[in-house]
């Protein structure tokens, strides 16, 4: 039987990811890729794969694919159920799945995003050498309907040991390190970002994490010319609320950036909710 998966339903959002296409910035092109590295990274370690093969990026559950062949398969990142044929199977495991089975990623408990692996890895077809869905450029395979089928390919032999565990998604904290453009703002506002709450709106995506709360005030009014930005920067708009930079964020930017958030703390964006409070520390 041929190595695939069919999607039986697509849930909000389901997206193939790997780790991007990093180093076409000058011609207008994202990075890219899983939001939560590490927990894509886990997901292919589990199932044997190398940290590069692509996994499906679920938000908020409700992913139901068909396995064409034996399978391997891992789901990490945020919590949810995993069943296989309706029965509940480890999270942050290895699970064998036979042939035609139904594998089914439940309503996502805690987090955003989880990040199912399949022995093999997705095989799409590649774009400027990654296989990652890019919202904002449209580069990549399309978000995920029902109906698709998607290559899997051969598998690399003997799985991860050991099993994956939770993350606390409690009382996140971002760290930030200021700069490049902290001087067009207030000392005040500056020195009250940290240890600052925010509440992440529901306009947040993978292009940007948008936060609701104490505006930033400019301490100029003049333009600043567009220039590079970084995964990670807090571009501040006129409104004075932040908004932080994800994977499929535009290369450059005409508002200034008050800081860029520590790359450890990039995966706590990717799994931050609509309406949770994060508090903002900053690190020199």
């Amino acid at each position: 039987s041929m190595r695939t998966v069919e999607v039986l339903a697509a849930g909000p959002q389901t997206l193939v990811q790997d780790l991007g296409r990093p180093g076409y910035a000058h011609l207008g092109v994202p990075r890219s890729g899983a939001l939560d590295e590490p927990a894509h990274r886990l997901a292919n370690r589990l199932v044997g794969n190398a940290e590069s093969a692509a996994t499906l990026e679920c938000l908020l559950g409700g992913l139901v694919v068909r396995t064409g062949q034996a399978a391997t398969v891992a789901m990490t990142g945020a919590v949810a159920t995993l069943r296989v044929e309706g029965r509940p199977v480890a999270w942050g495991g290895a699970v064998s799945v036979p042939a035609g089975a139904r594998v089914e990623v439940g309503p996502v408990e805690a987090g955003l995003r989880a990040y199912v692996g399949f022995a093999g890895g997705i095989e799409v077809t590649e774009v400027l050498g990654s296989r990652s869905t890019d919202l904002l450029s449209g580069l990549g395979p399309s978000v995920l309907a029902v109906g698709d089928v998607l290559p899997v390919g051969a598998s690399p032999g003997r799985p991860g040991e050991g099993e994956a565990i939770p993350v606390s998604f409690a009382d996140p904290v971002l760290r930030v390190r200021l700069g490049p453009r902290d001087d067009w703002f207030t000392a005040a506002s500056v020195a009250a970002l940290d240890g600052s709450s925010y509440d992440v709106s529901g306009e947040s995506n993978r292009i940007g994490l948008r936060f609701e709360g104490e505006p930033l005030v400019r301490s100029r009014d003049d333009e600043l010319p567009s220039e590079g930005v970084v995964l990670g920067a807090v571009q501040v708009p006129p409104n004075g609320q932040p908004v932080v930079f994800l994977a499929d964020h535009p290369v450059t930017g005409g508002y200034p950036v008050v800081g860029v958030v520590v790359e450890q703390d990039l995966a706590v964006c990717a799994q931050l909710r609509p309406g949770e409070r994060v508090r903002l520390r900053v690190v020199r």
